[in-house]
């Protein structure tokens, strides 16, 4: 399976920073490939033109965060430690990889709509995995039994997406982790001065 090869992760992590220092549209195939160190028939190999390499990249890299997160939270009885967990690892991962985080939350942006609908379906283990921490939260009392969850969903990605944006923004210049769990402390607190059930 081409997944398993070593010059697939290689093209894949060549390409997230091919993209993020050119953009999408100026990162050629041709860069992708010098950035990777391979001929330029070597990437068609593994992906049938640029929008598979980015394509694959946000699977790869988001898809496999899903996975590893679905796996993790598991070990974390409550409900709001496990958005706790969530929220670190996820500025984790884009703090650890600033490229990537170039490519998530401007680059892809910049996508035409078929690619961003690709996108999106990869994002769905992502949402299906707070959906279950909500769920949770509310199956065991933690959280109100009236929740929205859809709602609240788009609130904690919106609240995790906008941050991540405003960091890149501001050329990475502060700790975006250590804003975790301020950021976990209003998610689940509202602002409020009492803590609503």
């Amino acid at each position: 399976m081409k997944k398993n090869k070593p010059k697939y992760h290689q093209i894949i992590d060549a390409a997230v920073i091919a993209i993020a220092e050119n953009g999408y549209h100026q990162a050629q195939v041709s860069k992708i490939a010098r950035q990777a160190g391979v001929a330029d028939g070597t990437i068609y190999l593994y992906f049938k033109n640029k929008e598979d390499i980015l394509i694959s990249l946000f699977q790869e890299k988001v898809g496999m965060f899903a996975v590893k997160m679905r796996e993790s939270i598991q070990i974390k009885a409550k409900a709001a430690e496990q958005l706790r967990m969530l929220v670190e690892n996820h500025f984790t991962m884009l703090t650890e990889d600033p490229h990537l985080a170039v490519v998530t939350q401007l680059e892809l942006r910049q996508s035409n709509k078929e690619l961003r609908l690709k996108i999106n379906e990869v994002l769905k283990e992502y949402f299906l995995l707070i959906d279950q921490i909500l769920q949770d939260g509310i199956d065991n009392g933690e959280f109100r039994s009236n929740l929205n969850i859809r709602l609240a969903r788009q609130m904690i990605f919106g609240t995790l997406d906008e941050m991540i944006t405003t960091w890149v923004m501001n050329d990475q210049k502060y700790d975006l982790t250590a804003s975790a769990p301020d950021v976990v402390e209003m998610l689940l607190n509202g602002f409020s001065a009492e803590k609503r059930r």
